[in-house]
């Protein structure tokens, strides 16, 4: 830090009490000059010797016989016209970035010209801030902070201007001619902290960063941080990713640090408010300069505090736009105010949206069918690259988010619905994390329902009580038709083998759900074993057909029973589903002892007999049942007059009457 000594003199100003203050000499004092609280037993002869102001009020004085003047409106107050007090005795007073203002705005007000004395106190001082302050990084900061309790004697002085100026000039230069000293703790480049993989021995000089600038302009007030950001825009040099740095680096240290706390507690947010809207307003418009988990951050304090629509609605469009880039955990967005759910699922659809019509939500830009082979211009395989990956990202991101929001038991199964439906069919080659977060819905239904079961620890309370608490295909909260329309939206036969593993022991799922990830994971197995022995696989013989021109697609054509009773197990077929689960448990207990009812976890006897590996199909024994059952359940569905589709049941005694299928991605039987 740079400093200045005026005077020679020592100092022999002593205090008395905290609101007197007086010079030690010989010669008693004329004059009283009273500064707020604070009273100044001085000498008349120095004072008006240097300050113009001081002779008008002496003069003014004299005349009504009164030697006390007041000049309490004196910028700096005491400490400053103190200072101005010392420089006329010719005292030693030292003059540094935090009180070099103060006393220019009070030997301004004292009128300290040239032409009352050569060397007057303006005239020394307007020197050093030229020739130092302004040409110091950080005591031009330190100047520009003090400059806000001195308005508006500083902004007439110009010394606002002159210090935003030096700023953003010493902000914009080349980063390799940076030689002073800044403030700089965030994470470097291993060849900025000497760690160079290259590096040959001979020490090089340590390299500066670009936004080597940005900490320290954190420390200034919002309405000065603006008008240098605003300076250093206007300068051209520096790059919109270092601004759009900054901009984060100071929401982090202003806003986002205090912003909860403030909310929760019910503090005035005002200053975060402004903040907020200032932060905004200087963001770049250029593509890549602000992350999105930045904006997505600035979106969820302008929730919590509550700001106006054009601001919410700016940041969404700027989101949507960058949507690939966002993590789940920015996305949990709490809800509005006097909304029953935990997050604003809206708001995420409308970024959704957004996203969608900027990067084409048809399906022929994405190329990730089942045929790989398909020729193209260079350009557009590029194009196309770049938009597969980013629908892939976003897919993840969907996924993830629909697992997190499921956990809430007060989230709407048509918005559920509706946000998984966005994405388009070609952008989710596996459904391992849809089923992930369907699994984690039913899981929040079974939740919401208390059962004793949890405290009970012997096998057969918990058999006889599972039964009644959670019968099969009874989902607590949810009805047959919502289950169907949740379960609809995952194709079995993008499960991965965990995934499968996972669904057939699952006692959430409903029966025929299991049943179809069992077909498709024989199906697999078939598929796997023909190709090792050089075979073709006769997987697709098993598969009914639709419209005679394609196999396996759970989707539908036609329904015959109503809603609810197309979840119901087949009666029609020569084997039931009741034969299956007796199969399916007489398997368990000939694997060796175990529960007769359940599991100790809560897992069915179907969902046992399921964890077999097909592997076991050549030796004959209990793995080639499933393939038997399912094959039975597809031939008598074909026998009693079903429609092929896996998306049609009819249960015995019911006339059977036709209507439209829902056109759902994939309605599973």
């Amino acid at each position: 830090m740079k400093y200045m000594k005026l005077g020679s003199k020592p100092d022999v100003f002593q205090t008395e009490g905290n609101n007197i203050r007086f010079v030690a000499t010989e010669l008693a004092t004329d004059i009283v000059i009273i500064v707020g609280e604070v009273k100044f037993y001085l000498h008349k002869f120095p004072l008006l010797s240097k300050s113009s102001r001081l002779q008008t009020l002496v003069a003014s004085t004299n005349e009504e016989s009164n030697d006390e003047i007041d000049i309490s409106d004196i910028p700096g107050g005491p400490a400053a016209f103190e200072i101005c007090a010392k420089f006329c005795y010719g005292m030693i007073v030292t003059l540094n970035a935090y009180n070099v203002l103060a006393a220019r705005c009070a030997a301004e007000y004292l009128e300290m010209f040239e032409t009352i004395d050569k060397g007057n106190l303006i005239y020394k001082i307007d020197v050093f801030l030229s020739s130092s302050i302004f040409r110091t990084w950080k005591d031009s900061i330190i100047v520009l902070q003090t400059t806000k309790s001195l308005l508006p004697w500083s902004e007439n002085l110009k010394v606002i201007n002159h210090c935003i100026d030096s700023i953003a000039t010493k902000a914009s230069i080349d980063p390799s001619e940076v030689e002073w000293s800044y403030t700089y703790n965030r994470r470097k480049l291993p060849s900025e902290n000497g760690l160079d993989s290259h590096w040959n021995g001979v020490r090089k000089q340590q390299m500066v960063p670009r936004d080597w600038w940005v900490e320290d302009l954190c420390d200034l007030e919002m309405c000065l941080y603006k008008k240098v950001i605003m300076a250093i825009k206007a300068k051209g040099r520096i790059s919109s990713e270092v601004i759009g740095e900054a901009l984060r680096a100071y929401a982090h240290r202003r806003l986002f640090s205090s912003l909860d706390s403030a909310v929760s507690n019910g503090l005035d947010c005002t200053r975060h408010s402004t903040a907020l809207e200032t932060i905004i307003s200087l963001l770049p418009s250029e593509e890549g300069s602000v992350p999105c988990s930045f904006l997505l951050k600035l979106l969820r304090a302008s929730c919590l505090l509550g700001s106006g629509e054009a601001c919410r609605d700016n940041l969404t469009k700027r989101i949507g736009a960058k949507l690939d880039e966002a993590s789940v955990s920015d996305l949990l967005i709490p809800a509005n105010s006097g909304e029953t759910a935990m997050y604003n699922v809206e708001m995420i659809s409308e970024m959704l949206e957004e996203f969608m019509a900027q990067h084409g939500d048809d399906d022929d830009g994405v190329k990730l069918q089942e045929d790989d082979d398909q020729e193209a211009m260079d350009g557009d395989d590029n194009l196309n690259s770049v938009s597969s990956s980013s629908k892939l990202a976003i897919t993840k991101l969907v996924d993830g988010y629909l697992a997190e929001i499921a956990k809430d038991p007060n989230l709407p199964l048509l918005k559920f619905v509706a946000l998984a439906e966005m994405v388009p069919l070609a952008s989710r080659p596996v459904h391992d994390g849809l089923y992930r977060a369907i699994d984690m819905y039913l899981k929040a239904c079974y939740t919401t329902s208390p059962h004793p079961i949890d405290n009970m620890t012997h096998a057969s309370k918990i058999s006889k009580t599972f039964e009644l608490l959670f019968p099969v295909d009874e989902h607590p909260g949810l009805s047959k038709g919502e289950k169907k329309r949740l379960c609809g939206l995952m194709d079995c036969k993008k499960l991965s083998p965990e995934a499968s593993m996972h669904a057939v022991q699952n006692e959430r799922l409903p029966l025929r759900v299991v049943v179809q990830v069992l077909f498709f994971e024989q199906v697999r197995a078939s598929s796997a074993a023909a190709a090792a022995t050089g075979d073709m696989p006769p997987a697709r013989s098993l598969l009914p057909r639709e419209d005679g021109n394609s196999y396996g697609s759970s989707r539908s054509a036609a329904t015959t029973a109503t809603e609810d009773d197309q979840w119901a197990p087949p009666t029609s077929s020569s084997v039931d589903v009741n034969s299956f689960r007796s199969m399916s448990l007489a398997n368990k207990n000939g694997g060796g002892g175990g529960d007769t009812g359940s599991n100790r976890n809560g897992v069915s006897g179907c969902d046992q007999a399921c964890k077999k590996p097909p592997s076991s199909a050549k030796g004959g024994g209990g793995g080639l049942m499933p393939k038997k059952i399912l094959s039975k359940l597809w031939s008598g569905k074909a026998s009693s007059g079903e429609n092929s589709s896996s998306d049609t049941s009819e249960s015995p005694g019911e006339e059977t009457r036709s209507t439209p299928s829902r056109n759902t991605r994939h309605s599973v039987s």
